[in-house]
């Protein structure tokens, strides 16, 4: 199954290609603050289709991860790695997926704020 979801003006839209083992909700001070539930793929499985003078980037602390959202609405659609050694990684944020799509996936809480581990 494919996953298709877009921030809410629809600039940005993103197709995943996998059906997600499950989604992760994280408790790091971004995360925790734009309610982001991501499902992790490799950058293979995901097709991001939009302009890129669409979208904001933003990265802090050791600029591992750039989030991207949306310039206009302000969505958070997705995160990019900027880690040599896992720059294939890439997550959406499936809360701009139609919820009955992403309803039967599990979802597991990751300790990003602290221990960086699972906590379910």
């Amino acid at each position: 199954m494919v996953l298709k979801g877009s921030c809410h003006c629809k600039k940005i839209q993103f197709e995943l290609k996998i059906t997600p083992a499950h989604l992760t909700e994280c408790n790091c001070s971004i995360c925790y603050r734009i309610g982001a539930r991501w499902a992790h793929a490799d950058n293979s499985e995901v097709n991001i289709i939009c302009d890129d003078s669409d979208l904001i980037n933003y990265s802090w602390g050791d600029k591992l991860i750039i989030f991207c959202s949306c310039k206009h609405c302000g969505c958070t659609t997705h995160w990019k790695s900027m880690d040599a050694q896992e720059s294939t990684r890439m997550a959406v944020n499936t809360r701009m997926v139609e919820q009955s799509f992403t309803k039967n996936i599990n979802v597991r809480h990751f300790d990003g704020a602290d221990s960086f581990v699972f906590i379910d």
